[in-house]
């Protein structure tokens, strides 16, 4: 059976994450494997409970991979991915200004260089259609 890995942040892009990872793991008749790495000590935060539930929701085979927090959570990403054989990463990216867009994100970056497999990268939708 396919894999489709999420990287999880409780941020806009992290739900544009998710929720295209759902979209991607139907298309591909997947399982769903999302990883998130803990941003303090907190070790049940309430937002993994919505993620729960739209996972639960999907009606897909999922994973909720919650792990500690090291320097560097793409390498906890790519770690998982390669681990579970993953078919397919997808990442939420933020916005950015203009100077900004000169630099993607280090974790972003690297999850794309190091990946054993395609990445998807999503951004949150705004007002505009």
């Amino acid at each position: 059976m396919a894999t489709v890995v999420i990287g999880y942040v409780p941020k806009p892009e992290g739900d544009a994450a998710l929720l295209a990872g759902i979209e991607e793991a139907r298309r591909r008749d997947a399982r769903l494997v999302v990883v998130h790495a803990l941003l303090d000590h907190d070790r049940a935060p309430s937002y993994l409970t919505e993620v729960e539930t739209a996972l639960g929701e999907s009606g897909l085979e999922h994973d909720l991979r919650v792990v500690e927090r090291t320097d560097d959570a793409s390498d906890d990403l790519v770690d998982v991915a390669e681990e579970v054989d993953a078919d397919l990463i997808v990442i939420g990216l933020r916005r950015r200004s203009p100077v900004g867009k000169l630099i993607l994100g280090s974790n972003a970056q690297r999850v794309l260089l190091d990946a054993p497999c395609p990445v998807l990268t999503v951004k949150p939708r705004t007002g505009r259609h």
